[in-house]
């Protein structure tokens, strides 16, 4: 088992059924994280920051969690050095009635009510969120319930949103993509394949709509200019001229847009 010098650590691990929780000591520093397992991951284990979740850990079903902990540790350097305090100390969203969580650049309270349904739903009323919960739901399993919930409900409006916004764009850009897909990217808001499909985080419908058209037309242009040359940003700015404002903006409010 690898050690940094300088460095110790210890492993604490709190199971549930839905989610993982551990912590390492990095130096003075403790690192607390949460572990996510997919099936579909065969071998890699990422570690990505989030604000409101803070350390999270994609890891494959089979991993151990000494395997995770050794992982965590081994990056424990970058993530002090890039982790602000919001994000080491980050406290998750409980979906609480009272609680709010952003769409389209404004923060919307939600309202929870118990449910004799078998699963969570979201509706969006008067710029308010009705959740209703299944009534034998209690802690973790709750939360993560609603949570999913959300998610589900988020996707389906990025998707009408992006459409909109792709048709809007792609006449003055000149160029549509072959396909439009949304996906849970945490490390962009979009990407561009050779083969003419555009990706996007579905997490952007949580922007104000003027940065939602800023991803969109960023991503088609690239359709057209693979590279973020001078001939890319010359052409994004004479469809956009405000596109510098609007990508600053972008960076300032990313982080927080997140479940």
């Amino acid at each position: 088992m690898r050690t940094w010098p300088g460095a110790w650590w210890t492993l604490h691990v709190a199971r549930h059924p839905v989610a993982e929780r551990g912590s390492i000591t990095f130096g003075a520093t403790t690192i607390p994280y949460s572990i996510r397992r997919s099936r579909r991951r065969k071998k890699t284990i990422e570690i990505t920051l989030d604000p409101s979740e803070g350390v999270l850990v994609s890891a494959p079903i089979k991993a151990t969690c000494a395997e995770v902990a050794r992982v965590v540790h081994r990056r424990a350097g970058w993530i002090v050095r890039k982790g602000t305090e919001t994000i080491l100390h980050a406290r998750r969203k409980q979906f609480l009635s009272g609680e709010s969580v952003p769409y389209l650049g404004r923060q919307v309270r939600i309202f929870i009510k118990p449910s004799l349904a078998k699963h969570s739903t979201v509706r969006f009323r008067h710029w308010s969120f009705d959740v209703s919960v299944p009534a034998g739901l209690e802690g973790e399993e709750r939360r993560e319930a609603i949570r999913r919930a959300f998610v589900r409900w988020y996707r389906r409006r990025a998707q009408e949103r992006l459409e909109s916004a792709v048709s809007r764009w792609s006449k003055a850009i000149g160029s549509g993509p072959r396909a439009l897909l949304t996906r849970d990217q945490r490390q962009r808001w979009g990407s561009c394949a050779p083969d003419g499909t555009v990706r996007f985080n579905w997490r952007i419908v949580m922007a104000e709509p003027s940065l939602i058209d800023y991803v969109v037309a960023h991503e088609l242009l690239h359709l057209r200019i693979r590279t973020h040359s001078r001939d890319y940003w010359d052409e994004l700015g004479r469809v956009m001229p405000d596109y510098r404002v609007r990508r600053a903006r972008l960076k300032e409010t990313g982080a927080s847009l997140s479940l």
